[in-house]
C-alpha cells in the first residue's frame, strides 16, 4: 500500500486518508474516491490530497479484520460484519471467555498494523457482551500478514470461546464455634446461595456441625453422598494451616487438598481439594460479602468445568489485587444475560422496519410487493433476507391490500402492523412501526419492501457500523459515492421520526444530522434497486 500526497487529478480510485470539507457536506476519510467526489474537492480549491493506494497482494481494511475475527471466534461466539478497519467478537451465551493468551500475544506481534484486544481470560460475560475486538490500523495489510495472522487464530480451534457455566447442587457447611452467632450462619448462607444463583446453579443441603476435624470430615460424607458438587465448606475461623481443622477434616474424609491459599486479595485464604470427583472448596471469610473475591474465580471455573489446579490459582495473583477496586462488576451486579449492566460493551439490538403499505401507484394496477421475482413475491423475498440477518425484532407495516400481503408472509417470524393511514405518504407507516418497537432496542433499519435484492450480509454491515458513542448514529449504504437504501437510525433520532410528515420519509433528520451518518460501501447497486415499474421488475428478473 502506498501513503501519500499527491494530485487530485491522479485520485481516482485512492482511499481517502482525512475527511474533507465541501459544498454540501462532508467526504469522509476512507471513502473510495470517484470522479464525482473528486471534482467535488477540485471545486473547493486544493490540488492535492493525502490518500492511501491500494496494490496488488494488498487486502483492504474491512477485509482483512472480517478474515482474522472469524478464525479467532471460536465456540459460543460470532464476530460481526467489519466496518472501518474494525470486527468485535459477541458472546452468543453468558458464560466465562476462555483466551488463549500466548497466540493473541503473538497475533499482536505480527505486524503493527494489526492488533486485537480482547477482555481479560476466564472474565465472566453476559450474552452478546462484547469479548475481544480486531483492529486494522492501516487501510490495507499484505496478503500474507493476512494470511499468517488468520491461520494462528484459527489453529488448533478458535483463538477466544466462550464456556458455559453448568446447573449444579452444591451442598454447604458452615462451622460454628461457641460464639458464632446464628446471624453470622444465617449470613454466610445467603451470600452462599446468592453467589450460586447468579452462576445459574442452586444450594441444596446446608449442614451446620460444630468446629472439629471428625464434624467436619463427616459432613463432607454426608454432602458427598447426597450427590452434591460442589461441597462449601464455610469455617467458624479462617483456614491457616494445611493442619487445620477444615483441611484435616477433608483429608480425613478421603479427600486431597490441592492447594491452600491463593495469591488474590480479597480471598487469600481459600482451600481447594477434591473428594474423587467432587470439588470441596474452603471459602474464605471475605466470602460473606457479595463484593468479587478469590473464591468467585475459583467458583466461577469449576462451575464452567475449566480444570482449576495448584498451578492455576497459583496464575491468579496477576491481576489478583481486587481490593479497593470499585469499578470492577460484583457477583450480584452481573446478572446474567443482561448485557446493559455496568456499561458491558455489547452488540447493538437493532430492529428492523419494513414499508410495506405502497399503494404501487406507478406498477400498472398491480401491487408490486406480491409481483414473483424467481417464484417469490417480492416482499416475501425482502423479508427473508431481513430474518436471516441480526436484526430483531422484524416488523412489516401493511396497508394496502394487507390481507394478501400478510397471506405472502405467512409464516415467517415476522410482527405485522396494520397502518390504516397509508394513503397518507410513507412517513406515516414509518411511524407506524417505529411506534411498536419494544423500549430495549438500540436502533431500527428501515427497509423498504419493494428492494429484493438487499441481503443480510448488507443489513449486517450496517449494524456493524452503528456506534452513537463515536459518533455513527445513523448508517447508510453507499456505492459508487450515492446513498442508498435499508437505513439504519438511533433509538435518540425516534422522537423525530415519529414528527415525519409526508412521502419523504426520515430524509430531513439524515440531513439535520449529517455530522453523525456512517457511510457504508456495500459495493453493490442493490441498493438502489427497488420495484417502482413493469420494467423495474423485468431487468432485474434478467439481472440488470
Amino acid at each position: 500500500m502506498k501513503f501519500a500526497r499527491i494530485p487530485v487529478d491522479e485520485a481516482a480510485g485512492a482511499i481517502l486518508a482525512h475527511s474533507v470539507s465541501v459544498p454540501g457536506g462532508t467526504i469522509k476519510k476512507g471513502r473510495v474516491l470517484t470522479a464525482t467526489e473528486l471534482a467535488r474537492i477540485k471545486a473547493t480549491g486544493p490540488t492535492h490530497i493525502i490518500v492511501a493506494q491500494i496494490e496488488r497482494g494488498d487486502v483492504s481494511e474491512d477485509e482483512a479484520a472480517g478474515r482474522i475475527a472469524r478464525a479467532a471466534a471460536g465456540e459460543n461466539t460470532h464476530s460481526s460484519a467489519p466496518f472501518t478497519g474494525r470486527a468485535n467478537l459477541f458472546a452468543d451465551t453468558a458464560g466465562l471467555v476462555e483466551i488463549d493468551a500466548a497466540r493473541v500475544h503473538a497475533l499482536n506481534l505480527i505486524d503493527e498494523g494489526l492488533t486485537i484486544a480482547t477482555t481479560t481470560p476466564f472474565e465472566r460475560v453476559g450474552q452478546k457482551q462484547m469479548v475481544a475486538t480486531v483492529k486494522i490500523i492501516t487501510f490495507a495489510l499484505p496478503e500474507s500478514v493476512v494470511a499468517q495472522a488468520e491461520a494462528l487464530a484459527r489453529a488448533p480451534a478458535g483463538l477466544i470461546r466462550v464456556v458455559l457455566l453448568r446447573a449444579k447442587t452444591a451442598g454447604l457447611i458452615l462451622t460454628r464455634l461457641p460464639a458464632t452467632k446464628p446471624s453470622v450462619l444465617a449470613k454466610r448462607q445467603r451470600a452462599i446461595a446468592g453467589r450460586l444463583e447468579v452462576l445459574g446453579s442452586r444450594l441444596g443441603p446446608v449442614d451446620i456441625v460444630d468446629h472439629e476435624q471428625d464434624a467436619v470430615a463427616a459432613a463432607i460424607m454426608r454432602m458427598n453422598a447426597a450427590g452434591t458438587d460442589p461441597i462449601i465448606v464455610f469455617a467458624a475461623s479462617a483456614i491457616v494451616d494445611r493442619g487445620d481443622v477444615i483441611p484435616a477434616g477433608l483429608v480425613a474424609a478421603g479427600g486431597d487438598i490441592l492447594r491452600l491459599g491463593m495469591p488474590v486479595d480479597p480471598g487469600n485464604l481459600m482451600l481447594l481439594g477434591r473428594l474423587g470427583q467432587t470439588d470441596v472448596i474452603g471459602a474464605p471469610s471475605c466470602a460473606a460479602s457479595p463484593k468479587l473475591n478469590g473464591f468467585d474465580w475459583v467458583l466461577e471455573r469449576r462451575l464452567a468445568g475449566l480444570p482449576v489446579g495448584s498451578a492455576d490459582v497459583a496464575a491468579m495473583g496477576l491481576g489478583g489485587l481486587l481490593k479497593e477496586i470499585a469499578t470492577r462488576p460484583q457477583p450480584r451486579e452481573l446478572v446474567m444475560g443482561d448485557e446493559s449492566e455496568n456499561g458491558l460493551r455489547s452488540a447493538p439490538r437493532i430492529a428492523a422496519v419494513i414499508l410495506a403499505a405502497g399503494r404501487s401507484t406507478r406498477f400498472g394496477g398491480s401491487n408490486k410487493l406480491l409481483a414473483a421475482l424467481d417464484g417469490v413475491p417480492i416482499v416475501r423475498r425482502v423479508a427473508e433476507a431481513v430474518l436471516a440477518s441480526r436484526a430483531r425484532p422484524v416488523v412489516v407495516v401493511t396497508g394496502h391490500q394487507s390481507d394478501r400481503v400478510e397471506e405472502a408472509l405467512k409464516d415467517l417470524d415476522v410482527r405485522l402492523v396494520h397502518n390504516p393511514n397509508y394513503a397518507k405518504g410513507l412517513s406515516t407507516s414509518l411511524k407506524a412501526g417505529i411506534g411498536t418497537l419494544p423500549t430495549g432496542v438500540d436502533g431500527a433499519i428501515v427497509c423498504l419492501g419493494d428492494m429484493p435484492r438487499i441481503e443480510a450480509s448488507h443489513i449486517d454491515r450496517l449494524i456493524a457500523a452503528f456506534a452513537p458513542k463515536e459518533g455513527r448514529l445513523i448508517a447508510l449504504p453507499v456505492h459508487n459515492g450515492k446513498r442508498g437504501n435499508p437505513a439504519l437510525f438511533g433509538r435518540a433520532l425516534f422522537a423525530d421520526m415519529m414528527e415525519a410528515e409526508g412521502d419523504t420519509g426520515a430524509r430531513h433528520i439524515i440531513g439535520n444530522h449529517a455530522d453523525e451518518v456512517a457511510e457504508v460501501d456495500l459495493g453493490t447497486d442493490a441498493i438502489f434497486a427497488d420495484v417502482d415499474t413493469p420494467e423495474a421488475l423485468q431487468r432485474l428478473q434478467k439481472g440488470n
